[in-house]
């Protein structure tokens, strides 16, 4: 049996193509999508259909991630339309109002997808852990911790959300994150997704690494309007994916109360903030 498994889309379109067109190749017998399909990004809607569309017609197992959590949020919650908290937020409503009559089905995604194999072993997805869909499961976990993060333990837990791919094996364990398609933060700017097989009566997982034509992404940032209409925050998100790597962590511990507090504009923090870090803004 083969297993197709990624996550972390984030709204990259070429990425998503070439991910896409690498697995129809290597013909799995099931694919899977553990979630952060749409947000920081300059494609939601076309990303979206193409997953939905897909997982339809061949029956994927598709989960919700935070960021799709997060930028739902418009359908119920009464957000703010001014102010520093919505030009720290504008570019989710960005992708929002992308969004439409495609809200429904996002908002049905559940948030775990398990399955059995031919053994009776579970193989399970969730976006981020066991914890919840921000709690990740990173490269430097410790054993213990990764026993927190993965009880009730599986034969097999793929996950996604750090943008860190890993393999690890806890106690009788299969621990699968499959690093991200559209952003990763292991400074190699490759699409990452991962092929599960089960051989021998055990199931073996590889990351698989795909160049594609970054220069075209990075264009579309500036071409959909995403970066224009979504102001000075869009800037980290951009910086994130041009380094491959975290950024925006950073600047909410450094800047955010500031910024919310009308001591420092947005922009003049993003400014300050790249500059510290030696981008390029």
């Amino acid at each position: 049996m083969k297993i197709a498994v990624f996550a972390d889309v984030h709204s990259n379109l070429d990425a998503l193509e070439t991910v896409l067109d690498h697995i129809d190749r290597w013909r799995p017998d099931r694919v899977l999508v553990a979630g952060d399909i749409i947000n920081r990004g300059p494609n939601p809607r076309s990303c979206t259909e193409r997953v939905l569309a897909r997982a339809e017609a061949e029956d994927w197992g598709v989960i919700r991630g935070n960021h799709e959590r997060y930028v739902l949020k418009y359908v119920t919650d009464d957000l703010p339309g001014q102010g520093p908290e919505f030009e720290i937020i504008r570019h989710a409503k960005w992708t929002y109002e992308q969004l439409d009559g495609l809200v429904e089905p996002l908002t049905a995604l559940p948030v775990q997808w398990d399955m059995a194999d031919d053994a009776g072993d579970e193989i399970r997805m969730v976006h981020a852990s066991m914890l919840g869909d921000r709690k990740g499961i990173f490269p430097d976990d410790s054993e213990e911790s990764l026993r927190g993060k993965i009880a009730p333990a599986p034969a097999v837990l793929v996950v996604g959300h750090t943008h860190r791919p890993l393999i690890r094996t806890v106690d009788d364990t299969l621990v699968v994150n499959v690093g991200a398609v559209g952003a990763p933060f292991d400074r190699d700017p490759r699409a990452a997704y991962a092929q599960l097989t089960h051989e021998d009566g055990a199931w073996q997982a590889e990351i698989i690494r795909l160049d594609y034509d970054r220069e075209r992404a990075i264009a579309d940032f500036h071409d959909s309007g995403y970066l224009e209409e979504s102001g000075d925050f869009a800037r980290l998100i951009l910086s994130e994916f041009r380094e491959a790597r975290s950024l925006i962590p950073g600047w909410y511990r450094a800047y955010e109360d500031q910024v919310m507090r009308g001591e420092m504009t947005l922009k003049a923090s993003v400014d300050l903030y790249l500059e510290t870090c030696k981008i390029a803004g």
